[in-house]
C-alpha cells in the first residue's frame, strides 16, 4: 500500500476554509508540527485563543479531509497557541505567559476539586516509572481514595495501555474533556488523542499546552488524590509542571545498580530546588525470585535506593521485586494491585500507597496485611 505523503496532506488542508478569515488554513499559514509516518498523520493548528470555541469545528473539518486522503490510517489535530515574537503566548484556555520567558514560579493553581497532586517521578527512564504510578494509583484507590491519573509523558504515554482503556475523551462543551475511566480511575493522556504507535513531534511550547489544558482542562471532579505519571528525566517538561502545578509531593523511583541512582538523585534535588517535598524513594526491580526453586537473584544489585534514600534525608517508601506478573499485567491493561488485589505484590504497592497517603493527610492509617493463612490439621 502507497505512503502518504506530506505534500497530500497539505493539498488536503488547503480545502479548509477557516470562517470569518476566508482563506485556507495552508494559506494563513496555521499548521505545524507535522508528523507524517506509516500513514499516520499529526499535526497542530495555531490559533488565537480567544476563538478556540470556533476552531474546533475548523479542526474537525481538518480531520476529516486529511481522513479522505487515499491511504491514511489515522488523523489527530490539536489546537495550540504559540508566541510569536514580542507578543504573549498561551494554549486555548490556558494561562498567559510571556513569550521566551521560563516558566514563573509562585503561579500555581490546580483543579478546583482535586486536594493533592503528587508527582511519580525519576532520573531516566526504563526503570518502571510508569508501571509503578498505575500501581500506586490503584493501591490509593483501594485505600477508599478517590484517585485521578494524569500522564504527562506526552512523549511516550503508557497509562492508556496500562489502565486498558481505548477511545477519545468526549468535550459536551467543547472547552472541557470528560476524562477517561478505568477500575475506579479518572484518567487523562495525550495517548487518548494520538494513536499509540504515532510519534509526537511538538515543539516545546506545544508541550507545555498539552499538559496545562490536560491538567485545566478536564472535568476531574472531587479527587483526593491525582497521581501525575512525569515524563523521565529532569528537562523542561519536568521542570515546568513542578513550578507550575500545585504539587504536594514527589515520590521518586529508581532501580538499585548505581548509574540509575545518580539519575535519581538528579530528579530529587529538582524537586528540592523549586520547594516541592519529596515524599520518598522507591526501589524498583529489587531483586527477582525464581519462581521454579525461589532463589534469589540480585539482577540490578539490591539496596541502593535504600542507601540513597538515607544519604539524601528522604524516607524510604519500600521495595518491589522484578517479576513477570507484573510486567505482563501492566502491559495487559490489567495491573497487578487490580488483578491479585490480595497477592504480594498488591502488598507491597498498598504499604507504599499507605504511606504515601499518611504523608500527604497527616492521618495514621494501619498498614495492609497479609491475609491469615488457614490450617487444616
Amino acid at each position: 500500500m502507497a505512503d502518504v505523503t506530506e505534500q497530500q496532506v497539505r493539498e488536503a488542508l488547503a480545502t479548509v476554509i477557516v470562517p470569518g478569515d476566508g482563506e485556507s488554513l495552508i494559506a494563513l499559514g496555521m499548521i505545524s508540527g507535522m508528523a507524517v509516518k506509516d500513514r499516520n498523520v499529526q499535526f497542530s493548528i495555531e490559533i488565537d485563543p480567544a476563538r478556540a470555541d470556533e476552531m474546533e469545528n475548523v479542526r474537525k473539518a481538518a480531520e476529516a479531509a486529511v481522513n479522505a486522503v487515499p491511504n491514511v490510517l489515522s488523523v489527530t489535530a490539536i489546537l495550540t497557541a504559540e508566541s510569536k515574537a514580542g507578543q504573549s503566548s498561551k494554549p486555548a484556555g490556558g494561562p498567559a505567559q510571556d513569550a521566551g520567558q521560563p516558566p514563573r514560579p509562585g503561579r500555581k493553581s490546580g483543579p478546583a476539586g482535586v486536594a493533592h497532586i503528587i508527582a511519580v517521578a525519576s532520573g531516566k527512564g526504563g526503570v518502571g516509572k510508569s508501571t509503578t504510578a498505575v500501581n500506586l494509583a490503584l493501591a490509593l484507590k483501594q485505600l477508599g481514595l478517590k484517585v485521578g491519573m494524569l500522564d504527562a509523558d506526552v512523549f511516550g504515554p503508557s497509562q492508556p495501555r496500562m489502565l486498558g482503556i481505548s477511545g477519545r475523551p468526549e468535550s459536551p462543551d467543547g472547552k472541557i474533556l470528560e476524562p477517561m475511566e478505568n477500575f475506579g480511575i479518572k484518567a487523562m493522556s495525550i495517548g487518548f488523542l494520538v494513536a499509540e504507535d504515532q510519534p509526537v513531534v511538538w515543539r516545546g511550547p506545544m508541550v507545555m499546552g498539552a499538559l496545562q489544558q490536560m491538567l485545566s482542562d478536564v472535568n476531574w471532579g472531587d479527587l483526593d488524590v491525582l497521581v501525575v505519571d512525569m515524563p523521565p528525566g529532569t528537562g523542561d517538561a519536568q521542570l515546568t509542571m513542578a513550578q507550575n502545578v500545585p504539587l504536594a509531593g514527589a515520590v521518586i523511583v529508581s532501580t538499585p545498580q548505581d548509574i540509575a541512582l545518580i539519575d535519581a538523585r538528579k530528579g530529587l534535588n529538582m524537586f528540592r530546588k523549586v520547594d516541592v517535598p519529596v515524599l520518598g524513594i522507591i526501589e524498583n526491580m529489587s531483586l527477582y525470585v525464581c519462581p521454579n526453586c525461589g532463589h534469589e537473584a540480585h539482577i540490578f544489585g539490591h539496596g541502593g535506593a535504600k542507601a540513597e534514600a538515607d544519604k539524601l534525608g528522604v524516607d524510604f517508601l519500600g521495595e518491589v521485586p522484578l517479576d513477570i506478573e507484573i510486567r505482563t499485567h501492566a502491559d495487559g491493561g490489567n495491573p497487578i494491585v487490580e488483578a491479585d488485589p490480595d497477592g504480594a505484590h498488591a502488598t507491597v504497592y498498598k504499604k507504599i500507597a499507605t504511606a504515601v497517603w499518611e504523608k500527604l493527610s497527616g492521618q495514621t492509617l494501619d498498614a495492609p496485611r497479609a491475609a491469615p493463612k488457614i490450617v487444616i490439621q
